[in-house]
């Protein structure tokens, strides 16, 4: 088996009105956000329980109580979610493995990735596109151009 990877969690701050937003109505921005909040704590939970060569948070905001120890905070740079995620792998030196904030299926099993005899490792969602990425030599440029948030994400990355 091969060293541990980096883990990699993209997220927004859980703030109201900022995540979510989608379920409101007909919850209240205040609940959503807690939702949020509680989808983003239990992906930290699973990404702090697997071993990492590094644990990073990539996160568009601040950090809160939600933050286990352990995670390097990096901020999320401008642009489309394709030039986010392609600056979020450039952060990574070695192989690398990213999740979203709201990603409940997560567990440590699910997590440990041997790229020893992979170049990549691809978890599909039900929606087209992808809840897991990870790439034994991160590439940003795998990334930059795959149009995100469509039902032909996962097929076009």
């Amino acid at each position: 088996m091969s060293a541990p990877p980096d883990l990699l969690v993209i997220a927004k701050e859980p703030r109201p009105g900022r995540v979510k937003t989608r379920l409101t109505p007909p919850f209240t921005p205040r609940e959503a956000a807690g939702l949020a909040e509680a989808a983003l704590a239990d992906t930290l939970e699973a990404v702090a329980a697997t071993p990492a060569a590094r644990r990073i948070l990539v996160l568009d905001g601040a950090p809160g109580p939600w933050l286990p120890p352990g995670f390097e905070v990096v901020p999320q740079c401008a642009g489309g979610l394709d030039e986010r995620l392609a600056a979020a792998f450039a952060a990574c030196s070695g192989p690398a493995l990213l999740v979203g904030m709201d990603t409940p299926q997560l567990t440590p099993d699910l997590l440990t990735v041997d790229f020893a005899d992979c170049d990549a490792w691809f978890g599909p969602a039900l929606d087209g596109g992808f809840w897991a990425l990870g790439l034994a030599t991160p590439d940003p440029d795998l990334l930059r151009g795959v149009p995100m948030s469509t039902a032909h994400t996962g097929a076009a990355q």
